[in-house]
Order: structure tokens, then sequence, then C-alpha cells
């Protein structure tokens, strides 16, 4: 298929030309870079991360939320990050184990993404993937991410609003919870309330929250039970209210401009690799015993 007729068919909203063009990105196909140049995402599009801990019940989550939104007839992407599976880099679980509910509903797009050794939860190529699918014509992404912690905070530069899915469980872990995850959460969801402390961990969370330095938006705490769909219209209402309240995400900004750096990067030293430089250093050395290796790195940036 010819990149423009791709183009075109993406922006139709054509799930075959989705899946298409991100694997065309993902695998860096021919073509890809001038695709991504000629798209024309849609910046209004929401995209609602939804991060936390394995175990948290994100997919039952977003399964219920999915199922509260068609309610409403919107069309919807979600992009599942999955850990790499080490045989052939792939998405290790399937889109189908966990939304199979809605895996033929003509309202609903989803794929599974490999993190492919990304150590920030998502994957590497997720800024292009999300740009891919805000081209076409959904009303909203939903990016679940494969876990929480210390460095896995890049989803609150990605997304608009950014959901952190706790249990009750982590009751004990709430005085020493990682000021990184305090800080990305537009929304905290305890899931799983039925379970024992659920009340408790709630409202230690929230005095937690308001002891942090008054911010133009109130981050709430959400109390949920997934499976039964309770708290889940109240979280909904709640995702809509934050995407009304935009505001400038300073780490979006930060994120674009490390993605920019290793696309500049990449460009830069695209003739230049391991073996060859090996080869260089080898032919150097064989005619000077002096080699300076700081010198030779001058020669390149200069």
């Amino acid at each position: 298929m010819h990149l423009n007729e791709l183009k075109q068919q993406v922006a139709e909203g054509k799930f075959h030309a989705i899946a298409k063009a991100i694997s065309l990105v993902e695998n860096e196909g021919a073509g890809y870079d001038r695709f991504l140049q000629n798209i024309t995402p849609n910046p209004v599009t929401p995209v609602i991360g939804v991060t936390g801990p394995p175990g948290a019940g994100k997919s039952s989550l977003v399964n219920a939320l999915v199922g509260a939104m068609l309610n409403q007839k919107a069309s919807i992407a979600i992009i599942a990050i999955d850990p790499t599976s080490p045989f052939n880099y792939g998405a290790l679980l399937g889109d189908r184990i966990r939304l199979n509910e809605y895996f033929n509903n003509p309202a609903i797009y989803i794929r599974s993404v490999a993190t492919r050794g990304s150590l920030g939860g998502l994957s590497d190529k997720i800024i292009e993937i999300i740009d891919v699918v805000r081209s076409a014509p959904f009303e909203y992404i939903f990016v679940e991410t494969v876990g929480v912690g210390q460095s896995e905070v890049e989803i609150a530069g990605l997304a608009d609003t950014t959901v952190v899915v706790m249990v009750p469980e982590a009751g004990d872990e709430i005085q020493t919870m990682k000021s990184g995850i305090m800080e990305i959460a537009d929304i905290f969801v305890v899931n799983k309330a039925d379970r024992q402390n659920a009340d408790t961990f709630a409202r230690n969370l929230s005095k937690m929250l308001h002891e942090k330095p008054a911010v133009n938006w109130n981050v709430p705490v959400i109390k949920t039970i997934a499976n039964k769909n309770e708290g889940v219209e109240e979280l909904l209402r709640q995702i809509l209210l934050h995407n009304q309240h935009k505001q400038h995400n300073a780490k979006r900004t930060f994120l674009l401009a490390q993605k920019a750096l290793q696309l500049i990067q990449k460009c830069r030293l695209k003739d230049i690799n391991h073996r060859r430089l090996a080869l260089i250093i080898d032919k150097q050395l064989q005619e000077n015993e002096q080699f300076n290796l700081y010198n030779f790195v001058k020669s390149f940036c200069s």
C-alpha cells in the first residue's frame, strides 16, 4: 500500500490501516519516517493513561470504563503495553486475553504493544504510535502501562489524564510511596474497594494529597470495584472533568524534548556503528601506538 493511501485510510479510521501503520512505525519499515512527517495527529483527542502496580486491576478498570463509554456511543482506541517476549520481541500478553469482550466491537480498536526493553513502563515507540492513533477519528485513547515504579513516570508526559490505580493492600506502603508516583496522578483509584482496609487507605491517600502544595486541580481519590462496575461512573465523570480542565503539561515538553534528542542522535549517528568504529580504531592503533581515545572522539564531535 502506498504511504499516501495508508495515511488516508488511517484518517478514515480503517482498523487494518491503523494496524499496518503502527507496525510500519514499530518496525521502522521503509518510508516510516516520511509517513510520520506527513500525518496530522489531532491534538485535542484525549489520551488517558492508566498505570499502577501489577495486580491492581488496571485491565479490569479499563474494561469497565470502555463499557461505560460505549453507552455514550464513543469510539475508543486502547493501547495496552505488555512485557516483551524474549523469543520474538513481541507483546507477551495478547489483547484478546485482556479485553476479549470488546475485541470484535467496531467502535473499539485494541493493540498490544511490547516494551522492547524500555524501562519507563511504555514502549520506546509509544509517542509515534499515539501520533498514528491520534490521526484516526477516535474520541478517546487509553494507554495501559506495564506497571508503575520510580522510572515509570513518563506516562504523565504522554497522557492528558493519568489515572494511578492502587489496591487496599498498599496501605502499609503509603508513607513510603515514591514521590514521583504521587506527582504523576491526576486521579487516584483505590480498586478492589470491597477488600479490608479500603476506606482507611483511601482516607490516608486523600490526606497525603491535601498536604501537597495547592494546584489548579484537586486530585480526587475514587473507590472502585471494577469487576462489579462499582465507582466506574464516578471515575469516568472525573476523567471527563479533568479533560475539560486543560493546563500546560511541563512533563510533556520534557518527554518530547527527550524523544527529539533520541531521534536526532539516531539520525546523526546512522552511519556510525560499533563495527565501523572498531575497524577505524584498529587501523589507527596499528599506525600510531600513541592513539588518544579522546582526540579520536573529538574528531567526530567537531
